[in-house]
């Protein structure tokens, strides 16, 4: 995923936090929020110490930050995005855990309609 993709500030993530809308399956909570000053999508990654150890941590980020890098001409733009894993995700494979991206982004309609 890109530098500039990436949702970063602790104040963006509050903001998106406070004033945006959620949606969840079992294994992932997606919190979006319209902003018009971004050209692109930006999306933050949250993994809590409830999921596991660093390396767990870790590898639920770098495997969510490909999912997006694949998926991002299919994300709709001026959207700040929050993932947050839930433990259901860490026993998935790569195949699963993209569809289950795939599904809550789709129920949260933040694909382009092309996309659907």
């Amino acid at each position: 995923m890109q530098r500039k993709l990436r949702l970063r500030n602790r104040a963006d993530f509050s903001r998106v936090y406070r004033h945006g809308k959620s949606f969840a399956n079992h294994q992932l909570v997606v919190y979006w929020s319209r902003r018009k000053d971004v050209d692109q999508f930006r999306a933050g990654i949250s993994v809590s110490k409830k999921i596991g150890n660093a390396v767990v941590r870790n590898r639920m980020r770098r495997l969510l930050k490909e999912i997006i890098r694949h998926h991002e001409h299919e994300i709709m733009e001026h959207v700040d995005l929050i993932f947050i894993v839930r433990k259901g995700a860490v026993t998935m494979s790569y195949k699963e855990l993209e569809k289950s991206v795939l599904h809550v982004m789709r129920k949260a309609s933040l694909l382009k309609l092309g996309q659907r």
